[in-house]
């Protein structure tokens, strides 16, 4: 921790204030989240189906909406974007636990994915903009704040709880309320620079679909979103399967964010010193690959109750290490690709790419679960797992090797669009 106080001070109060506010952000999402399904179920009255409406449709106005939410903090600003997203949420969580009427609930859940549509891109936007050339040490402090908020935010949930839903969402809401705050008196404003003539919206996005690297790039990183997500799905499943019940789940997050408060800033000084950008993105991938290895190995075992969890015990501590050496990494390549103009369209555009492949990676993973458990191939998830995130560290080693990820390489590709390369 003393090397990630080290680095947190070496920066300057903006790029401080954005780490505190993401662990904020995360504290007040994770006190409510994982408890709305059952507040809706048992506090609300809903059926399964329109709890489903309600947790899906808040996904779904979030990821559908960053490529907006980008695109709003290219033309008006990324510290009004920050600010609007924290007051939309202090609004939306308000509702949650205020109101049991659906159509209110919904639109609670609407208010809630936008919110973070907007605050999202913009947030890292601005830190990619004001850390410079320092931006790999400022993603890797901002993702221990983030996991930090991870880590906290359900036992402040739990903690409340016994209170009632309703002093959980609005301590949620209080706390995006002072991020609000927090932000509109201390965060100075930063606008990414312009053109003398702003050209129209569905150029720039032309653009960004055009950038066929970086549309490249987010498409091999796909896999990745889909391997870190089966932390809420295959891991956890898996967990119950082996009788861990909710508290050996709960025991694999506190891992996972604990890993990441601990190593992350030492994991990025270590991988920046040997490779480059692009090799330690794909080593990472290599390494989420890898991790999922051992339950495929160890699936067809009869293991003794003690040793039934280390599978996914060593499952989830690979994949936490793979994710801590890509994650500083590929952040700064997004901002690199995207220049000075467009980087809060290429970050929402990312978003929305790699919200897709989440969507895409639990319909196919929980399709592998279903066949492995009515063929009794128990490691074939697993197996698969692993190959698509050892094809994906390929690809993204292969467009590194190609120069698609390195500012000259791109201006070569580019040709007649020097300009996007300006500036890093």
């Amino acid at each position: 921790m003393r090397d990630t106080l080290r680095q947190f001070r070496s920066f300057d109060r903006p790029i401080q204030l954005l780490q505190i506010n993401q662990a904020g952000i995360n504290l007040g999402f994770y006190m409510l989240m994982p408890y709305l399904a059952q507040h809706l179920s048992t506090g609300a009255g809903l059926a399964a189906w329109t709890i489903g409406l309600v947790l899906g449709l808040r996904n779904l106005s979030q990821q559908g909406m960053f490529l907006i939410g980008g695109t709003l903090a290219d033309r008006l600003g990324h510290k009004p974007m920050i600010m609007l997203g924290c007051a939309l949420r202090t609004v939306g969580f308000a509702l949650f636990g205020l109101t049991t009427s659906l159509p209110l609930l919904v639109l609670a859940a609407a208010v809630t994915g936008f919110a973070g549509a907007l605050f999202n891109p913009a947030a890292r936007a601005y830190l990619a903009c004001a850390a410079g050339e320092r931006k790999v040490a400022a993603f890797a402090v901002f993702n221990v704040f983030y996991q930090g908020g991870i880590l906290l935010g359900p036992l402040a949930g739990l903690a409340l709880l016994h209170t009632g839903f309703t002093a959980v969402c609005l301590a949620a809401a209080a706390i995006f309320a002072v991020l609000t705050v927090l932000q509109g008196l201390c965060l100075p404003a930063r606008r990414p620079p312009v053109r003398e003539e702003r050209q129209p919206v569905l150029r720039e996005w032309r653009r960004a679909f055009g950038d066929r690297a970086f549309v490249s790039f987010a498409a091999a990183m796909i896999a990745s979103y889909a391997l870190s997500y089966q932390m809420y799905l295959a891991l956890p499943l898996e967990v119950q399967r082996l009788g861990g019940g909710e508290a050996g789940v709960m025991a694999l997050y506190a891992l996972s964010a604990l890993l990441g408060i601990a190593g992350q800033v030492r994991l990025t000084a270590w991988s920046s010193a040997r490779w480059t950008r692009g090799q330690a993105i794909s080593r990472g991938l290599a390494l989420m690959g890898v991790a999922f290895l051992p339950p495929a190995a160890l699936a067809q075992l009869a293991l003794a109750p003690g040793w039934a969890m280390v599978p996914v015990v060593s499952c989830v501590l690979l994949l936490t290490l793979g994710t801590l050496v890509a994650f500083p990494f590929e952040m700064a390549t997004i901002a690199d690709m995207a220049g000075d103009r467009l980087i809060g369209t290429y970050y929402g555009l990312y978003n929305l790419l790699s919200g897709l492949g989440i969507l895409a990676g639990n319909l196919v993973a929980g399709a592998l679960v279903d066949t492995a458990r009515s063929t009794g191939w128990a490691g074939l998830p697993w197996l698969l797992l692993a190959v698509a995130g050892l094809a994906s560290a390929a690809a993204v080693g292969r467009l590194d090797r190609r120069g698609r990820l390195s500012p000259t390489g791109r201006t070569a590709a580019l040709g007649d669009r020097p300009q996007a390369a300006s500036g890093r």
